[in-house]
């Protein structure tokens, strides 16, 4: 794994846990990523939403990378994504340094925390 992306997202999670509380790991800021794209705020979702949720951090943060594209909302305004290619057989450490990369360029392009630079 890159030692920067790892410094880097310790960094981000620093910041987030300033915003939001300790306890910070990738699937708490992938939910926090959901919401914020649900963009209705924060209120008690079901499991289903949840991982609904989830699957909307995922679809936005690989959406720059060329693997989903935006298709819309729904009624409901749930974003919907279509997948245009899928991701390479990675293992789990090749999966968690991409999900933290992407977290990282979601965040600091969204302002949601300061871009700083490492190494």
């Amino acid at each position: 794994m890159d030692f920067n992306v790892e410094l880097r997202f310790q960094e981000v999670v620093k910041e987030l846990e300033e915003q939001f509380g300790g306890g910070m790991d990738v699937q708490a800021i992938l939910f926090l990523i959901g919401v914020n794209e649900l963009g209705i705020g924060y209120k008690d979702f079901s499991k289903s939403e949840k991982t609904d949720l989830l699957h909307v951090a995922i679809c936005t943060l690989l959406e720059p990378h060329g693997y989903y594209e935006f298709e819309g909302r729904d009624t409901e305004n749930w974003p919907h994504f279509k997948l245009l290619k899928k991701l390479p057989p990675l293992q789990d450490r090749e999966q968690q340094h991409l999900i933290k990369e992407a977290i990282i360029d979601y965040m600091e392009a969204n302002e949601y925390v300061s871009k700083k630079a490492v190494g």
